[in-house]
């Protein structure tokens, strides 16, 4: 059986300032990387960040390959200086 929808008022995003197109789409944009981690597979390992979107709540945060995110983004990644 249905049951009415009742909607949770913090999760709407209002489209006024959004950039959504005329085919109701709008570019995904990184703010920040909250998180990182290192899953290790059988002979190998892959590193992961959670990645904050912009207009999304940090709940709505994904976790993205680090080495795509790097190359797609490397804005978001400072710059380690080496220590000599």
């Amino acid at each position: 059986m249905l049951k009415k929808c009742i909607g949770d008022l913090v999760s709407i995003i209002p489209l006024e300032g959004l950039g959504v197109n005329e085919s109701l789409s709008y570019v995904e944009i990184p703010v920040e990387i909250l998180d990182r981690q290192v899953k290790r597979l059988r002979n190998k390992k892959v590193a992961s960040v959670k990645v904050l979107w912009r207009y999304h709540l940090v709940e709505g945060a994904t976790w993205e390959a680090e080495a795509d995110m790097k190359s797609r983004y490397p804005h978001l990644f400072p710059s380690t200086p080496s220590h000599a």
